[in-house]
This record gives C-alpha cells, sequence and structure tokens, in this order.
C-alpha cells in the first residue's frame, strides 16, 4: 500500500511538472514578436514606391511582407538553413556538426541556429551569446514553429533582418540598394541580400567589398549547383557588378504619404458614417496603418510632378509659390495622380510647400457655378438657351460685378456660364435661393460649407464659401460620370473619389441630377475659351475637347481650373499657402494652363459625352430668349431632360400695334384697328434693353408712340398694354434694405438707381406720396427711409409710373 501511495504521488508531481513546462513553453514566446516602430510607405497601384517616412528609431525599417519573393527565399534557405523545410525549429543535424566543428578547432568557428532561432534573436535584440541564452533561444525556436508557418516565419526573417547602416528588412533594402521591389530582384541581388544580414557592415562603400562579392558569388555556385538556377542564369548572376551606394528613396507623392500617415483622408474609402450637414459624410482612420497601397499610377505621377515643379518654378518668379494639382478616373473614381503642392526639396520649403493643399479649405470662386446651372435646368427653371439678366444690380447692399467691368443687358445661361459672368449668376442663385443651393452642395458631398444660408448670402455662387480641391474635382468627377449613365437611375447615389487601392466609391448621398441635365451643363463648360487662344483650339484636330471652369477668388488669393473629359477629370489650384494675393493671378492665367498641360500627358481617346437621347424630349422655344413659345416669336425645337418641368412661355415676345407706316406704335383709343399693321416685337426691360442693344446692333427697341396716342390713353389696360421705358434698377421687388448708423449716430442715406429708355428725360421721384425732387440723364437719389414697409413710385413727362415696395430693416 506504501509503495502504490508513493507511486501515485510520484504520478501526480511528474504531470505537475509536465504541466508547468508545457504552461513554460506556451508562454515563453513574446507577445507581440516584435514592437519596433516601423516606416509609413506609400506604393502605387502596381506596388511601385512612391515614398516612404522613416521610423521613430531612425531606421529605414518598412512594414512587415506577408510573403518572400522564391528567388530570395531560395537563397537564404542555401545561405542559412538548407533543411529548413524540415527542421522543427532546431537542427540536430546542425548542432552535431558545429559541436564537431568548433571542438576540432579548439574554438567557436560555427554555429547551428536556424531561421527560426534567428528570428528569435532578432526579437530578443540580439542577446549575449550565452548556453543559457542559447538553450531558451532554441525553446522559442521550437515555440515559434508551432504558431506560425514556415512561410510566415520567413517573412518576419525578411522583414526584420539587419541589411547594413540604418536598413532594417529585405523591402527596404531592395529599394535602397537596387530602387525596386523584392519581387523584381535578379537572382544576383537576391543573393547579395541574402549574405549581407550575416555581415550588414559589407555593403558600405571602401569596407572589403570583394569579400561581399565573393560571399555572393560562392552563394549563386550553390544554388548553380544544386540545379536552382541554370548555368546560364548563373554566368549572368556573377557577371553582375555589386551596387555602388545606397539610392535615395523616391518622394513622388510625399503630401499623399503625410496625409494618410497623419491619420485622416475625407472621403477616402467608406469605413464610418456620420451625418453631417443634412448628407453622410464617409471618412477612414487610417493612424494605424503604415503601409498604403494606393490607385495612383508611378510613371503619371512622376509626369504630373515635372509638370507642377515647371510651373511652380515659373510662378514663383512672380512670387506665387504653392499649387496642387489631383487627376480622377470618371469610371473608377480612383485617383491617378496626387500633386499636394509645388515639388521642391526638404530644405527648400520655405513657403509652406510641406502642406498638403488638396485637402487645405479654400475660396472656391466661381467654381460652384456649373452646380446651379445643373440644378436650375434639372428643376425646370432655367434652359441653356435662356436669357439671364445682366444689367446693374444691388441687393440689400450687395452689389455684384462682372469680372471685366462691363454689362451685356441679357446674355443666355450656357454663355453666362462659359463666360463666368458673376451678375447673372448671382441672378440665378437669388432666384434659386441660397438655403436651397446649400442643400444641394451639402448634398453632393462638400463638407466644407458650416456656416447658415444667411452668413453665405448671394455671394457663395462667387467665393463666398471654401472647398477643398479634393471635393471639388469630385464633384465635377459625379458630373462627368452622370452625363455617361444610361438612365436615369442607373448609379442614383453619388460617388466619392478614392485613393487607396480596392476602397468603397459607393456613398449613401442621392445623386438629384440626371444624365440630361449634366450632359447640358458640360456641353456649356466646352464653350469656355482656352487661355491664349480665343476659340481657334477648335480648328486643330489634335486638341481635345474639354469641359472645363475657372474660378479666382476675392482679392486673386485663389485660382482655380478644373476640366472633365469622359475619362479623367482634373482639378488644380495655384496661389499661396499664407493667403496673399497677387495681382493678375486668375484662373485663366495660372491655373488653366497647367489644366491643359496635365490633359496633354493623359491618354486621351479623344471622344465626347454621347447626348443622352431617350432621356430627352422636345419643346418648341423662342429662338431669341429660349424661353417657351407664345405665339409671337420665332420658334424653333430644343431637346430638354425628360424630368424637366420648365413651363416658362417667353415674357419678352409681345404683339406690337403700329400705324399704317410701320414707325410708331398706337393703340385702340387712337387709330382704328383696321388702320393699324400689328407686328411680333422682341422687348427686354430698359435696364436691359439700354446694355443689350450695345453689344447687339441688330435689338430694334419698340418705336416710339404717336403723339396723339401718348395723350389719349386714358384706360387701365392701355397704360398696362404701352412698353414701358424706364424701371428701377434698385431696389428690386421684395428687397430688404440695412441702412448703417452714421458716425454722428444718425441713420444714413441709400443710393437708389433707375435707368429711362430716354437720355434725356425727366424723372420725377416720390417716397410713400412724399416727392423728393427731379433728375435728367442719371437717374440716381440718396434717400433717408425710416425702419419700416416704403413704396418708391417714378413718373416721368409723359406720365410713364413706375412703383416698387422695399422694406428698411430695424437696426
Amino acid at each position: 500500500m506504501l509503495g502504490r501511495s508513493i507511486w501515485r504521488n510520484k504520478r501526480y508531481w511528474l504531470s505537475g511538472l509536465l504541466l508547468a513546462a508545457l504552461a513554460v513553453f506556451y508562454a515563453c514566446l513574446p507577445e507581440p514578436l516584435f514592437k519596433e516602430p516601423v516606416s509609413s510607405i506609400l506604393l502605387d497601384r502596381n506596388n511601385r514606391l512612391l515614398g516612404a517616412h522613416i521610423a521613430s528609431d531612425e531606421q529605414w525599417r518598412f512594414p512587415p511582407l506577408k510573403r518572400v519573393p522564391p528567388k530570395f527565399a531560395s537563397s537564404i534557405i542555401a545561405f542559412e538553413d538548407k533543411r529548413y523545410w524540415h527542421h522543427l525549429g532546431v537542427d540536430p543535424l546542425a548542432i552535431a556538426r558545429a559541436i564537431r566543428l568548433n571542438f576540432r578547432r579548439g574554438k567557436v568557428v560555427s554555429g547551428a541556429s536556424t531561421l527560426s532561432m534567428q528570428v528569435i534573436r532578432l526579437a530578443s535584440h540580439n542577446p549575449e551569446r550565452t548556453l543559457l541564452n542559447k538553450i531558451l533561444e532554441a525553446m522559442r525556436a521550437l515555440r515559434l514553429e508551432t504558431r506560425y508557418s514556415k512561410g510566415q516565419i520567413l517573412a518576419l526573417y525578411a522583414s526584420y533582418a539587419p541589411f547594413g547602416g540604418n536598413v532594417v528588412g529585405l523591402e527596404a533594402a531592395a529599394w535602397r540598394y537596387f530602387g525596386r521591389s523584392p519581387e523584381q530582384l535578379s537572382w544576383a541581388e537576391s543573393a547579395m541580400l541574402a549574405v549581407l544580414p550575416n555581415s550588414p557592415g559589407l555593403i558600405h562603400p571602401g569596407r572589403k567589398r570583394e569579400r561581399l562579392k565573393l560571399r555572393r558569388d560562392h552563394l549563386l555556385k550553390k544554388l548553380y549547383q544544386n540545379k536552382t538556377i541554370s548555368k546560364l542564369e548563373y554566368q549572368l548572376a556573377i557577371a553582375e557588378p555589386l551596387p555602388q551606394k545606397p539610392r535615395l528613396l523616391p518622394r513622388l507623392a510625399p503630401h499623399l504619404l503625410a496625409t494618410l500617415a497623419s491619420g485622416k483622408l475625407r472621403a477616402s474609402g467608406v469605413s464610418q458614417s456620420k451625418e453631417k450637414n443634412q448628407g453622410h459624410i464617409e471618412y477612414k482612420l487610417y493612424s494605424r496603418q503604415k503601409r498604403f497601397v494606393t490607385t495612383l499610377d508611378a510613371l503619371l505621377q512622376q509626369q504630373i510632378n515635372e509638370i507642377a515643379r515647371y510651373h511652380g518654378e515659373s510662378l514663383a518668379l512672380k512670387d506665387i509659390h504653392n499649387l496642387a494639382i489631383l487627376v480622377i478616373d470618371n469610371h473608377s473614381f480612383e485617383v491617378k495622380a496626387y500633386v499636394g503642392n509645388t515639388p521642391v526639396s526638404i530644405h527648400q520649403a520655405q513657403h509652406g510647400q510641406a502642406i498638403d493643399l488638396i485637402q487645405r479649405p479654400r475660396s472656391t470662386g466661381s467654381t460652384l457655378k456649373p452646380f446651379l446651372f445643373a440644378s436650375m435646368i434639372e428643376h425646370g427653371e432655367i434652359l441653356p438657351e435662356t436669357l439671364v439678366a445682366d444689367a446693374p444690380v444691388r441687393y440689400s447692399g450687395y452689389r455684384p460685378k462682372n469680372y471685366d467691368r462691363r454689362f451685356r443687358g441679357a446674355v443666355r445661361a450656357k454663355k453666362a456660364l462659359a463666360s463666368s459672368l458673376n451678375i447673372p449668376a448671382v441672378n440665378m442663385l437669388s432666384a434659386y435661393g441660397v438655403e436651397r443651393f446649400l442643400s444641394t452642395l451639402r448634398q453632393m458631398g462638400m463638407t466644407t460649407l458650416k456656416r447658415r444660408s444667411r452668413e453665405y448670402g448671394l455671394p457663395l455662387i462667387l467665393g463666398g464659401a471654401e472647398g477643398t480641391l479634393w471635393e471639388l474635382t469630385g464633384l465635377y468627377a459625379n458630373l462627368a460620370n452622370r452625363a455617361q449613365q444610361g438612365a436615369p437611375d442607373q448609379h442614383k447615389f453619388y460617388r466619392q473619389a478614392v485613393v487607396l487601392k480596392d476602397a468603397n466609391t459607393e456613398t449613401r448621398r442621392i445623386d438629384p441630377i440626371s444624365p440630361p441635365s449634366a450632359w447640358m451643363t458640360l456641353q456649356a463648360l466646352l464653350e469656355v475659351t482656352r487661355p491664349g487662344a480665343e476659340g481657334y483650339w477648335k480648328r486643330f484636330s489634335s486638341s481635345h475637347k474639354i469641359a472645363w471652369k475657372t474660378g479666382t477668388s476675392f482679392g486673386h488669393r485663389d485660382a482655380w481650373a478644373i476640366g472633365a473629359t469622359p475619362q479623367y477629370t482634373v482639378g488644380v489650384w495655384v496661389g499661396n499657402a499664407a493667403g496673399e494675393g497677387r495681382q493678375g493671378m486668375t484662373g485663366v492665367k495660372v491655373a488653366a494652363p497647367i489644366l491643359f498641360d496635365v490633359f496633354n500627358r493623359l491618354d486621351l481617346d479623344g471622344g465626347w459625352f454621347r447626348k443622352p437621347l431617350e432621356q430627352m424630349k422636345r419643346v418648341s422655344i423662342c429662338k431669341d430668349d429660349g424661353y417657351l413659345v407664345n405665339g409671337h416669336c420665332a420658334a424653333m425645337d430644343y431637346l430638354i431632360p425628360k424630368t424637366s418641368h420648365f413651363d416658362q412661355v417667353s415674357p419678352y415676345h409681345r404683339l406690337a400695334h403700329l400705324d399704317a407706316s410701320g414707325e410708331k406704335q398706337v393703340h385702340g383709343g387712337c387709330e382704328s384697328i383696321s388702320h393699324m399693321r400689328h407686328q411680333s416685337w422682341f422687348v427686354l426691360p430698359p435696364d436691359q434693353a439700354f446694355y443689350y442693344q450695345q453689344s447687339n446692333p441688330d435689338y430694334k427697341p419698340l418705336p416710339p408712340w404717336r403723339v396723339d396716342c401718348e395723350g389719349r390713353l386714358v384706360s387701365q389696360t392701355d397704360s398696362a398694354s404701352m412698353d414701358k421705358p424706364m424701371s428701377l434698377i434698385y431696389p428690386r421687388a421684395n428687397t430688404q434694405i440695412v441702412i448703417p448708423v452714421e458716425l454722428s449716430g444718425k441713420r444714413g442715406k441709400t443710393l437708389f438707381k433707375a435707368i429711362h429708355r430716354k437720355p434725356d428725360a425727366r424723372v420725377f421721384w416720390h417716397l410713400d406720396s412724399r416727392y423728393l425732387g427731379e433728375t435728367r440723364t442719371f437717374h440716381e437719389q440718396m434717400i433717408y427711409a425710416s425702419a419700416g414697409e416704403h413704396k418708391l413710385t417714378l413718373v416721368d413727362e409723359a406720365g410713364n409710373t413706375v412703383e416698387q415696395g422695399f422694406k428698411v430693416l430695424a437696426q
């Protein structure tokens, strides 16, 4: 009984010791295995290196590899551990050979470390070579083999082995010494890197480089002898020279790498959704990611960098120091080129060239005008042929001006867009509504519009808002993509540009613009005159069709040019990062030349957007003003979106009643109907007609009234049927005015302005039935008005009357 009890206790003790040993074995491997910081690296779509940031410990240590190229795997196994695929982390035969050889020589001349043991040694930061450490190393190598596959262990070794100087890991070494990825290395290059971790100091020039070549060639001979490589491959390999010195790593997209490495790139891929500004804004955090495989094309990126460098040097002479370029594929929404700022060396970045200006909000200038144009077409509020007023106008103290300071009276909406006229754009926004347009832009994906509509006001359309080149170029890419869709609901959601490979482009933001509206907008932008070309580019078949738009912010601080073809959208911004303006720095002069240089480097097929006829319907419009026919105009057929509810009949064509000579107007009170001539006439309001006829000499105003008819207008109907010869420029209907208080504490005055067809006409001004005075030739009055509702009345010598209500807001 006693013997059985002793045996039972021994069994318990042995079981306990075994369990403890297993526990120690299981826990002997550190977790994580490697804690060293790694470099952030940027790769193009074909895994070509675009740039890298050195790790925080000043080592070029690229993120760990997932697999090792076959050539390097064969080389390192042949050199370090020929039975690697067969042992379990420790090679007994290698241990026996090392003991015998070291005993014979009387000193340590050979080790028995397997690649698995070397991985453990690297993870332990190369501890002192003692017997205890060797035993621990062997035990951990055995544990390593139970946790990782052979391929994974090989990848760990290749990722953390030293390759000379501050170069750690195979990938960093391949790019530093040979300027290519590990997969592209030759047998000679792979063999050199395989022998280097054993003696990393041999890579330095002047440090017995011949020994490195002898070791490499010896390994190549071993690979030939074991039939890994052929005789021809061996002969070619040993003829290859060693690299002279480490290469500089490429810096093809430094700003993109900095933006990604900083942790966040707006709208670069769907990972989290955040409700904001009445739309879904997608963003992704990248702070833990170190290997960024992008959608960029390295060759194209290099070409666009050269364009940016060339123009950057030229602009610097004009004291303009920054620019940014973005290229998006309109079908995949992948970014093909990303130049965040003027390319300069790190030591020359004295004017903010290190800032990624693609992601920085800047004043939008006129770049939002096409989206107002498209939205108004979609909602049936204008057509491209519709006339829009281009005459002096004021909105509650805001007085927009065209860039050239000219007025055209009335201009077709498509011409106003192509010429980037400010007054028509403001008039259109006033009709469409600022709040409504803000909602549209937010729905499209603009995340920088954070203020209320009343804070933006009508200047929103002229650069009163801020946007990023990233988002604005994405908006134009969506317009180009939408114009190519075969059905209105083919892709009902907006898409977002992506710069990381395999990222999702879809969003949950509904696209309200139909393909016909998008096509009409791009067609209008095709007519924008190219810089210095004045339209002559159309004569050359080599010139590609490009729909494009420029923009210039107030004070010449920002210059934009964004263009689209069916294949690509290109966005360009030029300015100074610090915000200083420069005289003459406009979108046409400084940004557009860069835009067309970029398009010249793209592989364009020369095609244009197909007209979506199946999604359009035919209407009849007046040739003169682009409104629906009213029976008094020359008509033409016109295609508009099927979804459009445009129903505005021409307000400018009327039936004029003339005397027998056709030179005077008459009416029923002074001429019998049988003696009248009835003629259709195109009549603009006086303020528009005054400027319109200056650039349209064929415009004919209505003939004057016959003298005997002017005094016999007794009915309201007759008065209403007359052509009123004067109109108010300011105030407009329902105008709300804020009159500032002067330094004296008294309320100031505001300037009211009218226009009359007859230059020498006398106009009598009345405010709330109180006579103010008369004007001749220049019809302007400085008027004091208290807070509240008022009515302004103007009467000329012939008794023609214009009345307008307005409101002065209390302060």
